[in-house]
């Protein structure tokens, strides 16, 4: 993809490109290389096209300190805004709470902050998000398993517990409406790595589970990967979250194990995100909430999957 490595590039490159930011320009950070944050990135970045506008994006990799440092670089280079989607709704606030008091507007995206300062939030609900695909896997388990499922859940809870839970109880409501429901396991998964890990063992521990959710791509990704490793395909299933051509190409598979996932829509979050930043430089009324709709994607669905892949295939 057009993208591969474009994060990692950006943080090398950020001391030599920061000498030319101004207060005009908006800084943006993700904790991810995930196609999510890319898709954010390409949002940001056309907004600004759009806007004769300049971004810096830099990469956290869920690390507190390298945050933290990409922050007082950014506070350094006096950019007018950063864009962020915080490692920790709590310990992201004291670095943040310098650039705020350096004059530098925050936004908000992705993932919440325990502090009023930040002049926007572009959101997508984490209750929705989650109840969208629970509404499919709530139909599945009526029409093909009885009405019946053990079921499996991996999160993120130590990581952004707020926002795995608005998740996973999303996914849950209307799932447990469904019939005889069982949580078998539940824990924390949310890298294709540690998630397939997890996955794995939950699996080899509990052979009765029919039903996998997890709460973010990577979660999902790894236990697609779990369940095909077991040679499980068929016999459990997977409902998902986020959007991806990966996740989609699972969905479209002749014997697909992920079976439903719900996308956040990041281009135009990443659209968004900087409208706001953009207008709260200016000082023009910005929104303190910009909420960006969810959008199902599932086997029921064959031509939104292909949409999906349409879109996407625009920003390669």
């Amino acid at each position: 993809m057009k993208f591969a490595g474009t994060l990692a590039g950006a943080l090398i490159a950020l001391t030599a490109v920061t000498a030319h930011a101004d207060e005009k320009t908006v800084a943006g950070i993700v904790f991810s290389q995930l196609e999510y944050f890319r898709a954010f990135q390409t949002g940001m970045e056309s907004a600004a096209t759009a806007a004769s506008g300049a971004v810096l994006m830099g990469n956290s990799d869920a690390k507190p300190e390298k945050e933290a440092s990409l922050i007082d670089t950014y506070i350094s280079s006096g950019v007018g805004a950063i864009v962020i989607s915080p490692v920790s709704d709590k310990g992201s606030v004291a670095a943040l709470q310098r650039a705020a008091d350096a004059g530098i507007k925050v936004v908000l995206y992705n993932s919440p902050l325990a502090a009023d300062f930040p002049v926007a939030s572009i959101v997508s609900s984490d209750k929705d998000i989650g109840e969208s695909t629970g509404k499919e896997a709530a139909k599945f388990i009526t029409e093909k398993l009885g009405g019946k499922a053990n079921v499996a859940l991996l999160g993120f809870k130590s990581l952004l517990p707020e926002q795995s839970d608005g998740r996973t109880n999303g996914f849950l409501a209307p799932v447990q409406a469904a019939g005889d429901i069982k949580i078998v396991a539940q824990q924390d998964g949310w890298t294709p790595e540690k998630a397939v890990a997890v996955a794995s063992d939950i699996l080899t521990a509990n052979p009765d589970i029919n039903i996998i959710y997890a709460a973010n791509e990577g979660g999902t990704v790894g236990a697609v990967q779990a369940v095909k490793q077991a040679g499980l395909q068929g016999k459990v299933f997977v409902f998902g979250t986020d959007g991806s051509e990966q996740l989609v190409n699972f969905i479209k598979e002749e014997n697909p194990v992920l079976l439903a996932t719900t996308a956040q829509q990041p281009v135009e979050i990443g659209k968004a995100a900087y409208e706001a930043a953009r207008k709260a430089i200016a000082g023009e009324p910005v929104e303190k909430v910009v909420a960006v709709p969810v959008l199902p994607l599932s086997i029921s669905d064959p031509a939104g999957l292909d949409a999906y892949l349409a879109a996407i295939a625009a920003y390669k």
